[in-house]
């Protein structure tokens, strides 16, 4: 039997275009005008999807679609938006819509979303039949990725976009570097009708302009010179899952032309390929930087972003939400094996009042490195090794101010030259026996000791020198032991 469906639009033009696609492609279709005739409709025939306009005369497509649900909750609908409409199919998306398109759209698109939303709406019919014989209903099982956080605006986040993961809709993570984007985009597809799926992630920022292109889409045998074999791209690895754009913004403006093609066909080239590649894929992307700015300055496609943008999510930054702090640092010292490790309540303080540039990121970077300094001691501000506090730049203590000195600071066993960092110290000084300590730590691994200090290799091996060079220089001092660390 033929699936009906009904379509729903003021425009003429659009009417008959989807109404001949979708002939085309075999569906039997009824057409709508309006909101209140599509009601009618539904009321009286034999439906299995709605596709509708957000904004017609009278009843619009939001007034439709909560009409569909009352009467039929596992009937799919479809929002078709614009770009002035995101807005409105965003509240579709809460309201129970399957999914939406944005004009313009391939025929292409319009049947691939079309054939899913049937699927997932018989599948829907299926199992409400089944609760309602058993009783009861399935909790989810999928693989979950927990943000952890008490605060009103990222639980109201979250749950927003719990409801928007089941769609198929593209969706743009705005955020600081560090804040959890990438976990985001993770709950998303834990989430979402293609948690079953692979989830594959590419950093747009960390690859040559040179190889990006054959990672997303792939090369064929002996497209280059090198090319010894036959390599799926990015999108290809992530068919019938997620794929994740990571820092989307960094892509050059060739590869912005080809990514929008991607999205629009649902086919990718191959490198050196004859014929294009059909993907299923659902794409989330994140960005750093304001995207509507590179749209002015000529960087960034207007078309590509009102693809990746329909569903847009911001992800705040840490400093507006300081009340997770001691959330996090829990969380942190017990996934890290620092069981003994606890904060002070000076020492929390003094975390919530950090600017917090590197957002999550640099707090765990923080939290170690404390607990390393406190060696299971209760961690208290003197412990906290903040960069750029109190106009100090790369690794500094947080170092007394005239009117509260520090009591005398004990890190713990003697560092690697018998010495305890001490109160009325220079910053040089405690920097350098940070360092030291840090080094003896790690067995005098440069490049871990780099990692927890948040210090390239290159800044830690000039500090070395430095402090080498000083000794050499110094008035009768003895050169430190462990100036010579391997790598």
């Amino acid at each position: 039997m033929q699936k009906r469906i009904v379509i729903v639009d003021d425009d003429h033009s659009m009417r008959t275009a989807l109404h001949e696609a979708l002939r085309a492609a075999g569906y039997d279709t009824v057409q709508c005008t309006s909101g209140e005739e599509a009601s009618q409709v539904v009321k009286r025939e034999e439906v299995h999807l709605v596709i509708s306009d957000v904004r017609m005369p009278g009843k619009g497509g939001l007034a439709l679609l909560k009409d569909c649900r009352l009467l039929f909750p596992a009937l799919p609908f479809v929002m078709i938006s614009g770009h002035a409409t995101v807005a409105e199919a965003v509240e579709a998306m809460k309201a129970g819509a399957y999914d939406f398109l944005v004009k313009p759209f391939s025929y292409r698109e319009l049947v691939d979303l079309v054939e899913a939303a049937l699927r997932q709406g018989a599948e829907d019919g299926a199992a409400r039949d089944g609760n309602q014989r058993s009783g009861g209903g399935a909790p989810f099982s999928g693989e979950t990725h927990e943000f952890i956080t008490g605060h009103p605006r990222m639980l109201a986040l979250l749950k927003f976009a719990a409801e928007v993961a089941r769609s198929q809709a593209s969706v743009l993570i705005h955020g600081e570097s560090g804040t959890g984007k990438e976990l985001l985009a993770r709950f998303i597809h834990a989430r979402s009708r293609r948690r079953g799926g692979p989830f594959v992630a590419v950093n747009c920022a960390a690859l040559p302009e040179g190889l990006l292109e054959s990672e997303l889409f792939g090369y064929e045998r002996g497209a280059f010179t090198g090319a010894v074999t036959r390599k799926p791209g990015k999108f290809e690895l992530a068919h019938t899952g997620t794929l994740l754009l990571d820092e989307v913004s960094e892509l050059p403006t060739p590869l912005q032309a080809k990514l929008l093609r991607v999205l629009q066909e649902r086919e990718v080239d191959r490198v050196g390929g004859r014929q294009p590649l059909r993907v299923d894929i659902r794409v989330i992307a994140t960005t750093n930087r304001d995207l509507r700015q590179m749209i002015r300055a000529g960087t960034f496609r207007e078309d590509l972003f009102y693809r990746l943008n329909v569903i847009p999510l911001y992800l705040p930054p840490l400093r507006e939400r300081i009340e997770d702090i001691e959330l996090l640092a829990q969380a942190f010292f017990t996934r890290h094996g620092y069981k003994d490790a606890s904060l002070s309540p000076q020492a929390v303080a003094r975390l919530k009042a950090h600017p917090w540039r590197g957002n999550v990121r640099e707090l765990f970077n923080v939290l170690e490195r404390a607990a390393i300094v406190a060696a299971g001691e209760v961690i208290r501000p003197e412990h906290l090794l903040l960069e750029e506090v109190e106009g100090c730049r790369t690794v500094t203590a947080c170092h007394p101010s005239p009117a509260s000195p520090l009591a005398p600071l004990e890190t713990g066993p003697a560092g690697p030259d018998g010495d305890v960092i001490r109160a009325g110290m220079s910053v040089q000084e405690m920097e350098e026996r940070l360092i030291r300590k840090t080094l003896a730590q790690v067995n005098n691994n440069r490049t871990q000791a780099a990692k927890l200090l948040g210090i390239t290799v290159r800044t830690l091996r000039n500090k070395l020198k430095q402090y080498q060079a000083a000794a050499h220089h110094g008035a009768g001092d003895s050169a430190p032991a462990g100036v010579q660390p391997s790598d």
